[in-house]
Parts: C-alpha cells; sequence; structure tokens
C-alpha cells in the first residue's frame, strides 16, 4: 500500500518549520528527517511524532535516520546549510545570500549524493540559499530526470508583492494574481505586466480603487518586496514561515496533481534567450512529475532587463560554486 512520504533534509530554522507544516497539512503519512547533526534529527521527529497524540494532530509516521529515507520518498524538501545572517552593526542592512554560494554548494552536492544514492524518481524542492545557483547544482550535476528538481524560487518574494498590494489597497491578498520573476533575491523583480487585481489589469486598478501609497512605479514596488524579507530578518533574525509554507504549497501541487502555476526556480531551456546556463524562477505548471510546463510569459522592456540583470547577478554566484556549462566535463 503507497503512502505519501516526504523527507525534509536539514531542520534549522527552515527545515524544523517545513517539519511542522508538514505535520498540519494533512498531505503525508509518513515523513523521515535528515539533519547533519543527527541528534537535532531525532529530536525534531521525536518532538512531532509526540505531538500526533493531540486532538487536532494528524497521525503522521515521522522519524528521523539517514539517506536510505529517501528510497520510497514522494517528495524531498532540502533547506540544508546556513542562511543568511543579519548585521549586528547594521540594523537595517541587507546581506547578499550569494555570501553563501562557496559553503553551501559544497551542502548540496553531499546532499544530492546522498539522496541519488537511493532514488531519482521523488520531487526534490530546494529551499537553500543562493537558491538559484543551488538549483542549478542539484538539477543539472547528479542526472536527475528533467522537471523532477526546482527551487521554491520567488514564491515567497510573489507573496510579499501580493501582500503589498493587497496592503495598499485594502482587500485580501488572495484576490491579487501576480509573481516576481528572475533570483530570490536582490534582483528578484514584480513583473506588473501580467499582475491583475479582482482580474482588472494593474494599470487599471485605480480606476477602482483607492490606493494608501503611490506603487505605480515599477522600481518602487521591487524595491519594497526586496526590503520586507530583510525587515523579517533583522527583526528576528531569520526568516521561515513565508518560505517553508511555500515549499509545502509547492508539495501539495506536486502530490495532488494541481497544475498550479508557480514561480519556481528553474534551469531555462530556451527561454529568454538561455538555454541550459542559469536557473532563475519564472512561472511553471506544477503536477505529479514535477515541472510540467515552463511559461516564458511575454516581457514588456523594463522587465526584460531586470531579467538579464537577475541571469549576470546569478552567474557570477555560479562561476563562484564552479557550476554551469563552462565547467561540464569536455
Amino acid at each position: 500500500m503507497h503512502k505519501n512520504k516526504l523527507v525534509v533534509v536539514g531542520v534549522g530554522h527552515v527545515g524544523s518549520y517545513v517539519l511542522a507544516d508538514a505535520m498540519k497539512a494533512g498531505l503525508f503519512a509518513e515523513i523521515g528527517v535528515i539533519d547533519i547533526l543527527d541528534n537535532v534529527a531525532f529530536g525534531e521527529a521525536l518532538d512531532q511524532a509526540q505531538a500526533t497524540a493531540l486532538t487536532y494532530m494528524n497521525n503522521v509516521d515521522v522519524r528521523s535516520g539517514g539517506y536510505e529515507q529517501c528510497a520510497d520518498a514522494d517528495v524531498i524538501v532540502i533547506a540544508a546549510g546556513p542562511s543568511v545572517l543579519p548585521d549586528p552593526d547594521d540594523p537595517d542592512g541587507e546581506p547578499d545570500r550569494s555570501l553563501l554560494t562557496k559553503t553551501n554548494c559544497q551542502v548540496i552536492r553531499e546532499v544530492m549524493a546522498g539522496i541519488t544514492r537511493y532514488t531519482q524518481e521523488a520531487i526534490v524542492i530546494l529551499i537553500t540559499n543562493p537558491l538559484d545557483t543551488m538549483v542549478y547544482i542539484a538539477e543539472n550535476e547528479f542526472g536527475y530526470p528533467k522537471g523532477r528538481v526546482f527551487g521554491t524560487g520567488t514564491m515567497l518574494d510573489s507573496a510579499r508583492l501580493r501582500k503589498l498590494l493587497a496592503d495598499t489597497y485594502c482587500i485580501d491578498p488572495k484576490s491579487v494574481t501576480g509573481y516576481m520573476m528572475g533570483e530570490h533575491g536582490s534582483t528578484a523583480f514584480p513583473v506588473l505586466s501580467h499582475l491583475s487585481v479582482g482580474g482588472i489589469p494593474f494599470d487599471q486598478v485605480g480606476a477602482y480603487l483607492e490606493a494608501s501609497a503611490d506603487i505605480n512605479d515599477p522600481d518602487t514596488v521591487k524595491t519594497k518586496i526586496v526590503s520586507a524579507a530583510y525587515q523579517v530578518l533583522n527583526g528576528k533574525g531569520w526568516t521561515n514561515a513565508g518560505v517553508a509554507q511555500s515549499a509545502i504549497t509547492m508539495a501539495k501541487s506536486v502530490l495532488l496533481n494541481e497544475r498550479s502555476i508557480y514561480p519556481a526556480s528553474t534551469t531555462l531551456r530556451g527561454q529568454y534567450g538561455h538555454d541550459g546556463d542559469v536557473a532563475l524562477s519564472m512561472p511553471c505548471i506544477i503536477g505529479r512529475e514535477g515541472i510540467i510546463c515552463q511559461l516564458a510569459v511575454e516581457l514588456n522592456a523594463w522587465e526584460a532587463q531586470k531579467l538579464e540583470e537577475s541571469v549576470a547577478f546569478i552567474k557570477q554566484a555560479m562561476r563562484d560554486a564552479e557550476t554551469g556549462p563552462e565547467h561540464a566535463p569536455a
């Protein structure tokens, strides 16, 4: 009998939140927990296992162990590796995620080596930063089937975008349809040409709703969204709730074959003039086989320029990670 199974690799601030959300999601019968610190994995799994005796918790079989847990996994979420930290000398600082490249590229290569010893069937969803470079490594260096490895990408950035619009117009964020594209980081950009509020195109919303602030300039919106992440980071020392929920939302689309459209980080395959040389976020249809289709939406001149700026920034991190076509074996 098949039981939906999740494996969470890395249960620090982010991974432990992924685990907690997964326990309550009603999607998984089994959850495996892996961490470089065996005692932490054991403690997190046991803590959640004990909580299943409480009235409103799902009776999930949650255990810790090694990569052998991946053999029959449906979905694997990778949250391993250190996260960016706030600067104690600059309470408003915006530290660059790409500073983690050299450390986390080694982490991801070790994790993917562990996973691929046991499976190339599970859908692998990455959270580890700098995300787009980590996705490129995981997707292209281990012979994993196309579409079955991707990252949470700009899922969280897009949620912040919708929340910003919702607050500006005093409406429910779920009434806003729109997304960020490019890097999950400082060069992410809003695709306002495809944003709508209650089905009303963004450039017409002002005729129907009163705004509490001027957000018509895309550069202003971009700056606000990028800064929103650091407000959380500098406030509590890390970000975890939004990105964990992003990963579980994507996992749900996989397990239920929802064919939902989300901005996932994945290697470009001919879109926007790039073929196999970079991974970044764009709208994708996600279902049981992972990324079913990448949707290369038309971009206006500002958006196209920002996409290329994202590509250039990501490629610098890729050079630091020694990954990309120029590093492929002859």
